[in-house]
């Protein structure tokens, strides 16, 4: 590990409920009951974000908006206004960058601060997130959790370590004996079919990832195995960027009523290429395409993705991904959604909004 990375100081910032706290800082009559921000029933809409008194019925976001109902009959449902929670999202962001010019979006409400080089407060990360805490709070009218370590990887870990409106530091003495008690859980990208996996594996901490070799975890996780045996150490080098190399363009569209069979979805390809189209003609800079993404979600939530390298798109080709696709499942799907992965070309960060 080379000296700049070894006295990097990361903080990673995350609004707590950020779209349910912007409408509860707006309306005070919503902080203690349960409140979601989400699509309508109707919509086969699903859940963005929703409260901590929601939560504790169980309500998360991706859930579709008719389980949170039935978890929480008497929730409190609004469809969300974007153009609100992207100003709040500059008014914090503002904030971020009177510390550091050093900030990496990673959506509307969360991004990692590079203060390695930061004088304020003698350079104490610690002091600084206390900063951005209370001015969050006190200027925006939202509360702000933050993580304190050396890398992006633990400082992400650390940020929800007591949500909400916490702070968790990890200094560099103490990251080994953090990562050896972390689960592997808490390590991005372990879903619950990975953490299902490692479990069969007796894997249940990091400490138990460092008890298996490189070519071990690669056997079992392919790349991704590479990934856990450094994050397994807390190794994680990723510099902080401004800005961020554009992967996907991509598409989808929920549907009121469940296609019932392959021809039915193969129907509506055309109007979701045309919409992929047009959203991939507005990117500046223009990428070149290098392959095709289709995904598919069946009525019981299961689904799948399925991906070819191509430089160019046509319908033929969508319609043979989509033929592989359903018939994984082979039943009604409640869900379409395609698009291009892109050559490699340095764009400004999109921002994930759902």
């Amino acid at each position: 590990m080379n000296q700049d990375v070894s006295r990097r100081k990361i903080i990673h910032c995350d609004c707590d409920c950020f779209f349910a706290a912007v409408e509860m800082r707006d309306n005070p009559a919503l902080r203690d009951i349960p409140l979601a921000i989400g699509g309508s029933i109707e919509q086969r809409g699903v859940i963005a974000t929703c409260n901590y008194p929601a939560r504790r019925f169980g309500i998360h976001s991706a859930m579709s908006t008719a389980q949170a109902l039935k978890r929480c009959p008497h929730l409190t449902l609004m469809r969300g206004d974007m153009a609100k929670y992207k100003a709040v999202a500059h008014q914090v962001f503002a904030i971020y960058r009177d510390v550091t010019e050093l900030v990496e979006p990673l959506s509307l409400d969360e991004a990692f601060l590079d203060v390695s080089d930061t004088t304020l407060y003698q350079g104490s990360a610690t002091r600084i997130a206390q900063l951005i805490r209370h001015r969050v709070e006190s200027e925006v009218g939202i509360t702000v959790s933050a993580g304190v370590a050396p890398n992006k990887f633990l400082a992400k870990v650390a940020s929800d370590w007591h949500k909400p409106d916490g702070l968790c530091v990890i200094p560099p003495e103490e990251v080994d004996a953090f990562v050896q008690a972390l689960s592997v859980k808490r390590i991005n990208g372990v879903g619950p079919r990975t953490a299902g996996k490692l479990a069969e594996l007796g894997i249940a901490t990091c400490a138990d990832l460092r008890c298996r070799s490189l070519a071990q975890l690669v056997e079992h996780f392919g790349r991704f195995g590479h990934r856990l045996h450094e994050l397994g150490w807390g190794r994680d080098d990723r510099p902080v960027r401004t800005s961020r190399e554009r992967k996907s363009v991509s598409t989808e569209h929920t549907y009121s009523q469940d296609l019932p069979d392959l021809a039915a979805c193969r129907a509506r390809l055309p109007e979701l290429l045309a919409d992929l189209d047009a959203r991939h003609g507005r990117l500046d800079p223009p990428c070149e395409v290098r392959g095709l993404i289709l995904k598919v979600k069946f009525n019981d939530f299961t689904q799948t993705t399925v991906e070819h390298v191509a430089p160019v798109s046509s319908l033929a080709q969508f319609e043979m991904l989509l033929e592989v696709g359903w018939q994984r499942g082979s039943k009604p799907v409640r869900l379409l959604g395609v698009g291009y992965r892109l050559a490699d070309v340095s764009a400004e960060a999109q921002l994930s909004l759902f």
